[in-house]
């Protein structure tokens, strides 16, 4: 039986909701926080030696990165293809394209907001407060910022296109780029961005979806 190590307010809520889509038997086993650092607890270390989630362990073996697992996944439960396109359709270049956009391409940006918003409420010398927030204030206008919105806006146009990251049917695309969508609502905000709003309004109604979150608990993501 899969066994699905999941920490709190992170990216393996999309493990735990594509284990409820495929209707797989599996075992949660739930990891908090540290209420200091926020970041995972030692515990994981046993599991994997990065120590970070999401991780599973099946058969044996440990499978770490969202991207991985998904794949594994599909490829152990999902013979039939229902969340994923054929490989010989045009649909799938898409796909496969946001299955890998998601953390190659936007979740760096995610995370290095968190980082300056952190860094910016950091303790540290009253002297060094104003450096350290012209520093981030200069990064976050020549690089963040603008790296940012043109990835909204394209991730906006495509959703505008189509229903799907993945084409007119939902897939386990939609499922890699749910925490990513997720994290730029928080972090970006969606005010101009009817389509991607419009998508998490989706994935939020979708049954499999409400019962990852009734198992792993809900997902409030760090500003």
């Amino acid at each position: 039986m899969v066994v699905l190590h999941h920490l709190e307010n992170s990216r393996s809520q999309r493990i735990l909701w594509l284990l409820e889509e495929l209707r797989a038997a599996y075992e949660l086993k739930t990891y908090r926080r540290d209420p200091e650092t926020s970041l995972a607890p030692p515990e994981l270390l046993a599991i994997h030696p990065l120590g970070k989630a999401p991780v599973i362990t099946h058969e044996d073996q440990a499978i770490a990165e969202s991207g991985a697992i998904i794949e594994y996944l599909l490829d152990q439960f999902d013979s039939a293809g229902i969340l994923q396109p054929a490989r010989s359709t045009a649909a799938y270049q898409q796909y496969r394209y946001w299955m890998h956009f998601a953390e190659g391409s936007f979740m760096p940006l995610m995370v290095m907001s968190l980082i300056f918003k952190r860094l910016e409420n950091a303790r540290m010398p009253f002297f060094a407060k104003p450096i350290a927030r012209k520093l981030v204030g200069k990064v976050r206008q020549a690089y963040l910022q603008p790296n940012t919105k043109r990835a909204l806006d394209f991730m906006e146009s495509t959703l505008a296109a189509n229903e799907w990251f993945g084409g007119r049917e939902f897939s386990a695309a939609d499922i890699q780029m749910s925490f990513p969508v997720e994290a730029a609502a928080v972090r970006a905000g969606l005010d101009d961005y009817p389509a991607l709003q419009g998508f998490l309004d989706r994935i939020h109604a979708r049954p499999a979806y409400r019962r990852a979150l009734e198992r792993g608990g809900e997902l409030t993501l760090m500003r």
